[in-house]
């Protein structure tokens, strides 16, 4: 069940004990903590904190962020196969890609590994906007699919060690997906046509893989803007 007093604080502590107390002194074991749930819900917001907070506990470069958004298909490749108008459903991410890269961070722990994102000016993918030193333990990776049960996403989900649901009320997500729209340039109306036909639906099926989390927290209010 989702905590309702779910606080930064509590969540970094946690995050840190999925670590073998062995190793927190940094000797080469990695971990990965995954952050599942639905659009806006605030997952790449909590992901960003408990990195920060983890690394001021163990030290800079104790974890690294990996954000599923960076394996959004182009707008090039979602206009050849005919899906730009369902852009962030799953079949609009390069999920074997992404399970490729878990693979690698579970196996390439002596080099840097370069992890692109999604840049919401430019509403494309980046190639190596962050980077996962060897110096990583835990690795917090987030995304609306994690725990989708379904072809690339059950591979992926066997690199995750811990996969939290983040939780969050459908009427505020959908005021920081209108923002969110807004905020890349889309008037009010476009704005919510969108959430109404593209994210909704998604927030639909990524509530179907709660129960296939292993916790479900709160996400503490971050002043996170969109929610992500």
């Amino acid at each position: 069940m989702a905590n309702a007093t779910d606080t930064l604080e509590a969540l970094a502590a946690d995050a840190v004990r999925l670590l073998p107390a062995e190793d927190h002194a940094g000797t080469g074991a990695r971990v990965v903590l995954g952050l599942a749930g639905p659009p806006a819900a605030g997952k790449s917001t909590l992901a960003r904190h408990l990195v920060r907070a983890v690394r001021e506990r163990l030290g800079d470069g104790a974890a690294a962020y990996v954000p599923l958004d960076g394996f959004h298909l182009s707008n090039a490749q979602l206009l050849r196969i005919g899906r730009l108008d369902r852009k962030g459903a799953p079949d609009t991410f390069d999920v074997w890609g992404y399970a490729a890269l878990l693979h690698r961070l579970a196996v390439e722990t002596d080099h840097d590994v370069f992890v692109p994102d999604y840049d919401r000016t430019l509403h494309e993918p980046v190639a190596a906007r962050h980077v996962v030193p060897p110096s990583a333990q835990l690795i917090v990776t987030e995304g609306n699919y994690l725990a989708a049960d379904a072809p690339g996403w059950r591979e992926a989900r066997r690199f995750i060690d811990a996969l939290w649901y983040v939780d969050a009320p459908d009427d505020v997500r959908e005021l920081r997906l209108i923002a969110r729209q807004k905020a890349g340039g889309a008037d009010d109306f476009t704005a919510r046509t969108w959430v109404a036909r593209s994210d909704r639906p998604n927030g639909t099926r990524v509530k179907a893989s709660r129960e296939r989390c292993d916790r479900i927290v709160v996400a503490p209010n971050l002043a996170s803007g969109t929610g992500d």
